[in-house]
């Protein structure tokens, strides 16, 4: 089983990535990890991201794609596998479905977890974080005991410059501009399948299950 994530930055994709990956037995794979996992083992195609990145540059679409392709040849991916972040763009998701047509193979889902700006904004410019025990928090839907204070360890609690209001609206706009296009992409392949995501995670959980059967 073969499954693409979409969904806004924010949406709860990595959360249900994760379930999925428990309960099909399959793993999630994201272009972060790739990316970390090469320059770590100082292979080829990590050295050249590497420079990329140290350079502050965006690593370009040939280069993400070989990379994805190459870790989708590995052993634990031969019964499927989930792909979280990744295709970010339409001529990458191009690439990908390309790949699988040329190894006789094909995507079985891309699963949309469907979350409106409006509630995304309020979910994450609502986090607050422990800076010293990583412990995280929601004014609205799990704030501190105490206002801006860890329960556990005391610490002032702080909203991440990722979580901003302003930059959640950035992200969003990018992703409205590159990622979502994609969706006409899946729906021309019988491929998209759309879940509420502002339902609770279980539910949104058991919405999935259902399509995947």
């Amino acid at each position: 089983m073969k499954i693409v994530m979409l969904g806004a930055p924010g949406a709860g994709k990595g959360t249900q990535a994760e379930k999925i990956a428990a309960k099909y037995q399959i793993p999630t794979i994201s272009t972060g990890n790739i990316f970390r996992k090469n320059m770590k083992e100082g292979t080829e195609l990590g050295k050249q991201v590497q420079a990329i990145i140290e350079a502050g540059g965006l690593v370009p679409d040939e280069l993400t794609n070989a990379l994805v392709f190459d870790r989708l040849g590995n052993e634990d991916c031969k019964d499927g596998y989930i792909l979280d972040g990744y295709p970010r763009t339409v001529p990458q998701a191009e690439a990908y479905l390309a790949f699988l047509a040329e190894n006789n193979d094909k995507l079985d889902h891309a699963i949309d977890v469907d979350v409106p700006d409006e509630s995304i904004v309020s979910r994450m410019s609502g986090r607050r974080v422990c800076p010293d025990c990583g412990e995280t928090y929601h004014l609205v839907v799990n704030p501190p005991k105490t206002e801006g204070i860890c329960n556990k360890c005391g610490a002032a609690l702080i909203q991440r410059k990722d979580d901003a209001a302003e930059t959640v609206q950035n992200r969003l706009t990018t992703y409205h501009d590159q990622t979502e296009p994609m969706i006409s992409l899946y729906k021309e392949r019988g491929m998209y399948d759309r879940v509420d995501g502002t339902q609770p995670i279980d539910k949104v959980f058991e919405d999935i299950c259902a399509i995947l059967g």
